[in-house]
């Protein structure tokens, strides 16, 4: 099947490993991709990736990087720095609205204002 948004592709596999608590994913392999797989682990995203055979074409095995405790999901900042640090409080707020989303759901308000004359 050909893929018309690779890194739509590859974001979504990561995702979807994640939710369903895999170790890792296979992707199929480009420059790009790898590219991006370049920043997803300096920022410490994802715990690295290696080539992987996927048939006759390439692929990736992309390491997740998230740990399972006490039935939850606990991402971690890479690093120290400021940026990781406010990296990680986005990943963390992004699982945190998964969870509410599933569980609760979401509700909107929509309150309507104007001039009356």
């Amino acid at each position: 099947m050909a893929v018309t948004d690779p890194l739509g592709d590859l974001l979504t596999r990561i995702r979807n490993g994640q939710r369903a608590k895999k170790d890792s994913v296979l992707s199929p392999a480009s420059k790009l991709r790898l590219r991006v797989l370049d920043v997803l682990q300096r920022e410490g995203y994802i715990r690295g990736y290696s080539d992987e055979q996927m048939g006759p074409a390439a692929g990736v095995r992309i390491e997740l990087n998230y740990t399972l405790e006490d039935g939850g999901i606990s991402v971690q900042p890479a690093n120290d720095t400021k940026r990781a640090r406010a990296f990680w409080g986005m990943q963390r707020t992004m699982v945190q609205n998964l969870v509410t989303g599933v569980t609760d759901g979401f509700t909107k308000k929509l309150l309507i204002t104007g001039a009356s004359r």
